[in-house]
């Protein structure tokens, strides 16, 4: 199993529901109201004045053979939408109950 991370500027919210919804994966844990700024380029989501914009992230656990489709939508939305941003990283599971 794989637990998938993925950080997205909120506006986003409702592409990475929906991509979760289209491959069936029910179950995920969402946090929201979080500060940030991407390691590689985009503007700081701070939730400040000067930074407006606020990220939030979610993590679901799957089976490893789904994995690959959940990036692929994530690199959809990358390119749809260069400006807002979103990321996904990918652990192992070793157990789960």
């Amino acid at each position: 199993m794989k637990a998938v991370f993925i950080v997205y500027n909120q506006a986003q919210n409702e592409k990475v529901e929906y991509l979760f919804d289209k491959l069936n994966i029910r179950g995920f844990t969402r946090w929201t109201e979080l500060a940030g700024r991407g390691s590689v380029d985009g503007p700081p989501h701070m939730n400040t004045h000067t930074w407006p914009e606020q990220n939030t992230a979610c993590m679901a656990v799957m089976e490893d053979d789904a994995v690959e489709a959940v990036l692929e939508g994530v690199r959809r939305l990358d390119e749809e939408n260069k400006d807002v941003g979103i990321r996904a990283f990918v652990w192992n599971v070793e157990a789960s109950y």
